[in-house]
């Protein structure tokens, strides 16, 4: 019974740290994001950023482009269903896209040290991906990312797709788009 109470506690007290996070928590299903793209036509050019990865290594939008035909940014949150993703992306479609630079975006751990411990403890270190450490949540504030949100941008900056992540299907069709 103590390790019951115990678990509720730190369960409880885990979902209340959680704070703005209620949404990627508990989903209405609507897509309140800002439409980056329509069906056909792209909308939007990214700005260069410049964040920090796991290793603590500045890692620019703009010199990234400059040695691929784009970029696919996943955000994660580190949880199971996060985790699923990541691991549909590894299997289904990273090794068919060589020259397609993968990011996972975390936003939620708060620190490089912390973010770092996330990766390697979840298993993606040595992997396709690179992790880009968001502290100040910039990234998740200019495409109105949330938990899974994917964004494909092209080697000229635009956004090529963006969608939450689902099967896989969409994300190779962006990427298809690009060679």
């Amino acid at each position: 019974m103590y390790y019951a109470r115990l678990a509720l506690i730190l369960l409880a007290g885990f979902l209340a740290s959680c704070g703005d996070m209620k949404n990627d928590l508990l989903p209405s299903g609507e897509d309140r994001s800002a439409s980056a793209q329509t069906e056909e036509t792209v909308v939007e050019t990214v700005a260069d950023f410049t964040l920090p990865d796991t290793l603590n290594r500045s890692v620019s939008l703009y010199e990234t482009l400059a040695g691929y035909d784009g970029v696919v940014l996943y955000f994660t949150m580190w949880c199971p269903v996060c985790s699923a993703h990541m691991d549909h992306m590894l299997a289904n479609v990273t090794p068919l896209y060589p020259n397609v630079k993968f990011f996972l975006v975390d936003y939620v751990s708060g620190s490089v040290e912390a973010a770092r411990t996330a990766e390697v403890s979840n298993g993606y270190a040595i992997s396709a991906f690179t992790t880009l450490v968001d502290v100040n949540d910039d990234l998740l504030k200019t495409f109105g990312a949330t938990m899974g949100t994917t964004v494909v941008i092209d080697s000229s900056g635009a956004i090529a797709m963006k969608e939450d992540y689902k099967d896989g299907t969409a994300l190779k069709a962006a990427l298809e788009g690009l060679k």
